[in-house]
């Protein structure tokens, strides 16, 4: 189906905001053949000027068990040798404090 000249073979998706300019978008997708696949897109908003620069990578159903086995490992691999010492929850942390003073901010305003 094309909307808006725009593919729309998105089935399913979850966006993982990771900082001010960079997002990414995890889509199961579905091929024209009633198949499946994932397409990992990263979103930067570009320094100068307006818009945002895209890079994608599409991981098909015989490859997802090898694709999740070796991003764990090469994850691990980080954080064992090279950043044990590194608080991989901090941005977490400050992002839910973050959520949670503004939800609060917005429960004090009155409802008009």
């Amino acid at each position: 189906m094309v909307e808006g000249g725009k593919n729309n073979d998105n089935v399913y998706s979850k966006k993982l905001k990771a900082g001010k300019r960079r997002t990414y978008f995890f889509d199961i997708r579905k091929t024209k053949s009633n198949d499946f696949f994932i397409a990992i897109t990263e979103s930067t908003k570009k320094f100068e000027g307006d818009g945002y620069e895209r890079h994608k990578i599409f991981v098909y159903k015989e490859d997802f068990n090898r694709f999740v086995e070796n991003l764990q490992e090469v994850v691990n691999e980080i954080k064992v040798k090279y950043l044990p010492d590194f608080d991989y929850d901090a941005f977490a942390r400050r992002e839910e404090e973050w959520q949670n003073s503004h939800n609060d901010e917005v429960k004090d305003e009155p409802s008009w």
